[in-house]
């Protein structure tokens, strides 16, 4: 059956969007998870993906037109399905059921209860799909409990996805009537969270009937179009939560962080005028360095240090078995699953060569000599992978069922370890970069992984990655290749050692490289002529600045 796809609401403040470039065209096959279209909002241009299975019958706003949130964008059915009655109807009488892109999820869907059910300005709050990949939710932290009011605006909880813990904000005002996933529990995306309304309405049997009844109403639809889009949230830690100079948290407005952060004002400092203390925009401006907290007297040193130390092993006698369970966090259970996925669908083979380094070393040093200019040997391996992607287009491929995706727009992605684990932020055009501009990205996008403050947008799109563990020592190791790219880089330390040069042994300075390829997309020739293309870039380092 043909289901028709609308124009989504990919920002809080989204009204209307622009189709930049459809990615399909009319009779194309399209597989869930595949990318349809960039559409440019009014925060950013996104890409847009597909939840459904079929062909591409219908296209509804051709690239560089702009409709209205909700409008009528494509019709995915079956090959030669007649779509003319959907086609005949108005865009308010599309059926409620038809997708709804910025929310839906890859599972089951849950039953909800139908409007009927619901009391008069009660609004059912459901787990929100806070980005691409999300496909359930921990509750991390609630900012709120039963009974408290709610105000537009207000954090209702911090929630942990599979990239990041986000702060999720109420679009609704009213009274929190019930929770429906404590903190520290899991559950899919649309699972019911929670319900606002009037403060003593009767809401006994919506949580049952939320799993049981019938179609979902009108109020579960606003509110997960409204709080799904990743840029409607903010990342919590640094951005949305500061830790104070006594250990506690200091809560936030983003408006008050962004001016915060402009200022250089740290948030510890500010005293909140808002709900439990929030700092608010108002707060910010009107901060003063005599306004911040009297330094700590040094009768109250030894008590502040005490309470920052992090909290001391258990002593275990020599001989005694111990052991310590560690909660899975959600980025951790998406890691194990997309790794052991790849693993065990893509066919990995590897690939290593030997790099001279004494070249860049001398050109890095010259380089760095310039004033405000800091070059690192992983920013150089950046921009020679570039430009050897660019040479050879195959390795910047994507494996599909019935064909190779291959990318000529050059995307890497460079693996930062966090303390949950692992992300990848990626640097847009990587090839269209200089070295200073790539040595300027990858610590402003390292730094913020690490703080949490990267957006989800800023981790995808990656066409290949680079994992570097030089700086640990680590001399040489294969990494698992980070779908869909069809190859992975690990760099290896800089190691001084003899080698031969025109027939005479001296100190030389050497390096490992080794590719990881999906064999599916990339045969070994392909892989070593890729690897020889990559050497001769890094070993003359000249040739980069061409």
């Amino acid at each position: 059956m043909a289901t028709i796809i609308n124009m989504p609401r990919l920002s809080d403040t989204m009204t209307e969007g622009t189709v930049a470039a459809w990615l399909k065209k009319v009779g194309d096959k399209i597989n869930e998870g595949d990318m349809l279209a960039e559409i440019e909002t009014d925060k950013a241009t996104m890409e847009f993906e597909s939840f459904n299975e079929g062909t591409l019958l219908y296209i509804g706003i051709q690239a560089g037109e702009t409709a209205p949130v909700d409008s009528l964008l494509a019709i995915i059915g079956n090959e030669g399905e007649d779509i003319s009655a959907l086609l005949a109807e108005k865009p308010a009488e599309a059926p409620a059921k038809e997708e709804a892109p910025a929310t839906e999820s890859k599972k089951e869907e849950i039953a909800t209860p139908s409007s009927a059910t619901l009391p008069k300005g009660v609004i059912v709050v459901t787990m929100p799909r806070l980005s691409d990949t999300m496909t359930e939710g921990t509750v991390a932290t609630w900012l709120k409990k039963v009974g408290d009011k709610v105000v537009e605006g207000d954090i209702l909880a911090e929630i942990e996805t599979d990239k990041a813990t986000m702060e999720f904000e109420s679009f609704n005002e009213g009274t929190l009537l019930y929770i429906g996933i404590q903190e520290g529990q899991s559950a899919p995306v649309d699972s019911l969270l929670a319900i606002i309304g009037p403060e003593g309405t009767d809401i006994s049997g919506i949580a049952e009937n939320y799993k049981t009844g019938g179609a979902a109403p009108a109020a579960v639809a606003t509110e997960e179009t409204k709080s799904a889009p990743t840029t409607n949230v903010t990342l919590s830690a640094v951005e949305g939560q500061e830790a104070s100079t006594d250990g506690q948290r200091v809560l936030a407005s983003p408006l008050a962080k962004k001016i915060a952060d402009e200022k250089g004002i740290q948030l510890s400092q500010v005293k909140g005028s808002g709900e439990n203390g929030r700092i608010t925009k108002s707060d910010v401006e009107n901060f003063t360095p005599q306004a911040a907290a009297a330094p700590t007297t040094p009768s109250a040193a030894p008590a502040k240090t005490e309470s920052a130390a992090p909290a001391a092993k258990p002593y275990v006698p020599a001989g005694q078995v111990a052991t310590e369970e560690i909660k899975n966090s959600q980025m951790r259970k998406i890691i194990a699953k997309r790794l052991a996925e790849s693993l065990f669908t893509a066919p990995h083979y590897n690939l290593v060569i030997e790099v001279t380094m004494d070249e860049a070393m001398k050109s890095r040093a010259i380089i760095n000599s310039v004033p405000d200019t800091k070059v690192s040997f992983n920013d150089m391996v950046i921009k020679a992978s570039a430009m050897a992607l660019k040479k050879h287009p195959k390795i910047n491929s994507q494996w599909r069922e019935d064909s190779i995706l291959i990318n000529y727009h050059v995307n890497i992605g460079v693996a930062v370890a966090v303390e949950d684990g692992l992300v990848v932020p990626v640097l847009p055009f990587t090839d269209g970069m200089s070295l200073s501009q790539i040595g300027t990205s990858v610590r402003d996008l390292a730094g913020r992984a690490k703080n949490k403050k990267l957006l989800p947008t800023e981790m995808e799109g990656s066409t290949f990655t680079i994992s570097n563990l030089g700086m640990f020592g680590i001399t040489e190791f294969n990494s698992i290749i980070n779908q869909p790219n069809s190859a992975i880089l690990s760099v290896g330390a800089i190691v001084e050692k003899p080698v031969v040069k025109n027939g005479q042994i001296v100190v030389g300075n050497t390096m490992i490289l080794s590719l990881a390829c999906d064999h599916r997309t990339i045969d070994g020739a392909t892989g070593a002529q890729f690897l020889q293309t990559l050497k001769q870039f890094i070993e003359n380092p000249v040739t980069m600045l061409a």
